[in-house]
Order: C-alpha cells, then sequence, then structure tokens
C-alpha cells in the first residue's frame, strides 16, 4: 500500500502542477525512484494508471526512472554505486563494497520526484 499512497502523491503534485499552468492535458510525466526509497516501481506505474482515469492525465504517459543508491564508507573511504537489488524493505542495510562495513552515508538514491511534465495547453 506504501505505492498506492506514493502514487496519489505523485498525481495530486502533477495536477496542481498541471492546473497551475492552465493545462488542458498532461501528456507525459518523468518520475525518478531511488533504490533506497523501497518502492516497486511497476506497482507505482500501475497505481498512476488506475489513479489518473477521469482526469487530465488519463492518457499520460508515465515513465519511471530507478535511480541507484550511491554512498560514501566512513571506514575505508568508498564513495560510489552500490546494488541495491537485496535490501530488506524492514530494514534496509546498505553495506560498502569494498569493506563491507555498514556505518555509510546514503549520497543519492532514497528519493522519489517528479523529474518532469509535459502539458498541453489551449492557444
Amino acid at each position: 500500500m506504501h505505492e498506492l499512497s506514493m502514487a496519489d502523491g505523485i498525481l495530486k503534485a502533477v495536477l496542481e502542477n498541471a492546473q497551475k499552468n492552465e493545462a488542458t492535458e498532461v501528456i507525459e510525466v518523468t518520475i525518478e525512484i531511488g533504490k533506497m526509497a523501497l518502492i516497486n516501481p511497476e506497482q507505482v506505474k500501475f497505481m498512476l494508471d488506475v489513479l489518473s482515469e477521469d482526469t487530465i492525465a488519463n492518457k499520460s504517459k508515465f515513465i519511471i526512472e530507478e535511480i541507484p543508491i550511491e554512498i560514501q564508507c566512513s571506514n575505508c573511504g568508498f564513495e560510489g554505486k552500490v546494488d541495491g537489488d537485496d535490501l530488506d524493505h524492514y530494514t534496509p542495510i546498505v553495506e560498502c563494497p569494498k569493506c563491507e562495513n555498514n556505518r555509510v552515508s546514503i549520497i543519492n538514491g532514497k528519493d522519489c520526484t517528479v523529474k518532469s511534465i509535459v502539458v498541453e495547453k489551449d492557444d
């Protein structure tokens, strides 16, 4: 259900932005979802398709880009991307791929952001 509330929030932000810009239709929405956000992109897309029915976004193309996890290790100084495919949703612990230390700072990959919205307006 986490994906439902996330999709609802995304759609509300998209529609609010479209309304402010006097759009008649939302054509395309690009969303960035960080792997550390622990959100299933396919479920979010499905929910967006369902929730956008009966709105000006009902024919929108929803593009979801997954953002990899980037860390900085406090132990060995490693800075870079790590694989987050096997993270536990209840206790998501990221380890340094170089020294296996789990005291790391997450630099990127934990946010969910609407990157761009393409709308159509009447002239």
